[in-house]
């Protein structure tokens, strides 16, 4: 048989059979099936709801999933009739078309519609539309906040927000009077609230931080006058857990909304991060007064040159893109360029100040760190966990795991063993190479937008010239110090050992992505790294053999293997794509996306924070376990940096390939060994 009658004949087999598995097709049965042409049916909601759920929800957990095909077991049929009002019934059949109806059935009930009109165009939506779809018409809706009277009322139901005290607790700025009596008005106006306003002192020091402990609370952001009344300036939150403005998952979920034209929301967003700088000296870990002593990625160039790529040339988008880089470059400065951060080397290192274990982790986090010390101190891990927060004991090794651990926090790869417990000793791949992204930024709109000269507010002025010098410069030493000539990859610098340590990672790709890898060290990155980090379902946060062994006492990590993220995966596809690996971009973004669409067609529409991308599965029980996978019926939001990677990773696909993963089919059967696309 010729090839390519070989690859058709095999794609179509492949087809029928993964058909005849999901019922993708609608089975010929007595009751009339639903057509293209039958674009509305009516029914009567509740009846329709109630009928769905009892025949089809199996394991009672309100979803529709693979999982109730399972428990209804080779004898059940997976089809549900939907009555209409006049009398006749309407097929559908298999897990995701069903999984489609409840979710339809859910809107109309949540609009208290008792008879209406059933989209049928909805139900058979194609599932990389739906799921498109749905982000861009929902999820970024239910992912919004706001800071004011309105937005107070919804945040607050936050369970980080509680206190010993049983108040809710909002920090303003020592500096912005207005914000202060804007909310003391609104804590005296709704007392229901149990709201307490507090201003900040001129510095929030680690000292201060710790003694709020039991008392912390939000941060409040930009406001702004419109129609006569102050408004919180919007914001998109990561979801469930994560119910405030994240610093690096913002970035991303900026270029997800870009895509979706939300420019004015994308915009918004780098308003609040020039805030934080102006009013509290840096772009925080999240907008929690816990989070006061610790930053997180620096990415407010790439986020403000995204927004300004989308807006009006006018003198008014180019002044405001003037005072995001006078923010920026004050951050630069104050933060990154300045101790501790900055170190002997010239290059940077993450380190999250503060005292003690950081107030955030969930009780039973460090459990195993605590039974670790107490062993050594003869002591039961309750006792001893007690006696080391009161002051009663002093650890120094323990003192020192929590400056490590707030380091590896604010390169938001919490947690992984990468840095073997010594973060702070490092100056890492990552955080170089956004720096160096962030003099590239600056030098580049400086010459093209001012005419190689900004003015600063305290009459000096900056050159795009120098900024070219600065990362010429950060580049000389990152070839020094991270280029490791052996392996043929950038890795992180331990700055008191004067060590590389070969931690196979997802960030080895970062130099790409931020411009300071020359071709052939991008050539080298590409053929030493991909092959040990590329996975069934995109790339994974390390190798299993750099992460090592696990046990109870060296627990899974969810930043290592097998676990994949959003961010890793869409900063890859961009680096590739930059230096000419193309394919390589395409082949991986078809991966992701494939794992995404599969995990929404056979769960209800799960969208979650992360994945197994090994075995391509959202069940994720590392840590914290997995946002997003926890909803009934309906998912409201998605998760914000796994939405955005969906709607950026369609740009990498060409019109077949969506073609392809509309079918789910597998990116084994696309894609050679060569990464050529194999139809």
């Amino acid at each position: 048989m010729p090839m390519g009658q070989r690859k058709n004949s095999r794609t179509l087999l492949l087809l029928y059979i993964f058909l005849a598995l999901t019922c993708l097709s609608v089975n010929d049965l007595p009751a009339q099936p639903f057509s293209d042409r039958s674009n509305q049916v009516w029914i009567n909601v509740r009846d329709a709801f109630k009928g769905l759920l009892t025949e089809e929800d199996t394991d009672a957990d309100d979803r529709i999933t693979v999982n109730d095909t399972l428990i209804r077991g080779a004898q059940g049929d997976e089809i549900y009739l939907v009555p209409d009002t006049a009398g006749s019934e309407y097929e559908v059949a298999g897990t995701y078309y069903l999984s489609n109806l409840l979710q339809e059935l859910t809107l109309l009930t949540e609009d208290s519609v008792r008879i209406g009109s059933l989209r049928t165009d909805r139900i058979f939506e194609q599932p990389v539309e739906r799921i498109s779809r749905s982000i861009r018409e929902r999820y970024w809706d239910g992912l919004t906040r706001t800071i004011d009277e309105a937005g107070l009322v919804n945040i607050l139901q936050d369970t980080k927000t509680t206190t010993i005290d049983s108040m809710h607790y909002l920090y303003v700025p020592h500096d912005d009077s207005a914000a202060y009596r804007y909310f003391t008005n609104i804590a005296h106006g709704h007392p229901q609230l149990d709201l307490k306003v507090v201003r900040l002192p001129g510095e929030a020091s680690p000292e201060w931080v710790e003694r709020r402990d039991g008392y912390h609370g939000l941060l409040t952001l930009a406001l702004r006058r419109a129609g006569g009344r102050i408004r919180g300036v919007p914001f998109v939150v990561p979801g469930g857990r994560f119910n405030e403005m994240y610093g690096w998952d913002s970035y991303f979920e900026a270029l997800g909304l870009l895509e979706d034209g939300r420019i004015g929301l994308a915009k918004g967003m780098v308003d609040n991060f020039v805030y934080e700088i102006q009013h509290y000296g840096k772009i925080l870990n999240a907008n929690r007064s816990y989070y006061l002593t610790r930053s997180q990625p620096p990415l407010l160039t790439s986020m403000a040159r995204a927004v300004y790529r989308k807006l009006p040339r006018t003198e008014e988008s180019r002044e405001w893109l003037a005072g995001v880089l006078r923010a920026a470059i004050m951050e630069y400065r104050s933060v990154w360029m300045s101790k501790p951060h900055l170190t002997g080397t010239g290059l940077s290192r993450y380190y999250g100040q503060g005292i003690g274990q950081p107030p955030e982790v969930e009780p039973g986090h460090f459990d195993h760190v605590y039974r670790r010390y107490a062993k050594k101190h003869q002591m039961k891990p309750t006792r001893f966990e007690r006696s080391y927060k009161t002051g009663e004991i002093s650890v120094p090794a323990l003192d020192s795991f929590f400056v490590h651990d707030r380091a590896m926090r604010e390169s938001g790869h919490d947690k992984t063993y990468r840095w073997d417990n010594a973060c702070a000793d490092y100056v890492t791949v990552d955080l170089n190479s956004l720096l160096y992204k962030y003099e590239m930024d600056i030098a580049r709109t400086i010459r093209s937008e001012f005419g190689d000269t900004l003015d600063l507010p305290d009459g000096g002025t900056e050159t795009g010239t120098e900024w070219f010098r600065k990362a010429d410069r950060r580049k000389t030493l990152m070839n020094r110090y991270l280029w490791d000539e052996k392996s043929g990859v950038f890795f992180d610098y331990n700055v008191g050992k004067e060590t590389r340590r070969r931690y196979m990672s997802g960030v080895v790709f970062y130099p790409l992505w931020a411009g300071v890898a020359t071709p052939t060290q991008a050539e080298s990155i590409v053929r030493e790294a991909l092959p040990l980090l590329e996975e069934a379902g995109g790339i994974a946060a390390s190798t299993r053999e750099a992460r090592g062994p696990l046990s109870e006492d060296r627990p899974a990590r969810q930043w290592d293997y097998p676990y994949g993220w959003a961010p890793h995966q869409m900063l890859i596809w961009q680096g590739l794509d930059d230096y000419g690996f193309t394919q390589d971009a395409e082949r991986l973004a078809y991966r992701w996306l494939y794992t995404i669409t599969r995990n929404a067609v056979d769960y209800n529409g799960t969208v979650p924070e992360k994945f197994n991308v090994v075995t391509r599965s959202h069940r994720v029980f590392a840590e914290y376990g997995n946002v997003g996978t926890e909803f009934s019926y309906i998912t409201r939001e998605g998760f914000g940096w796994m939405n955005a990677s969906y709607q950026v990773g369609r740009t990498y696909l060409s019109a077949e390939l969506e073609e392809q993963l509309n079918k789910l089919i597998p990116p084994e059967w696309l894609f050679t060994p060569e990464g050529s696309p194999d139809y």
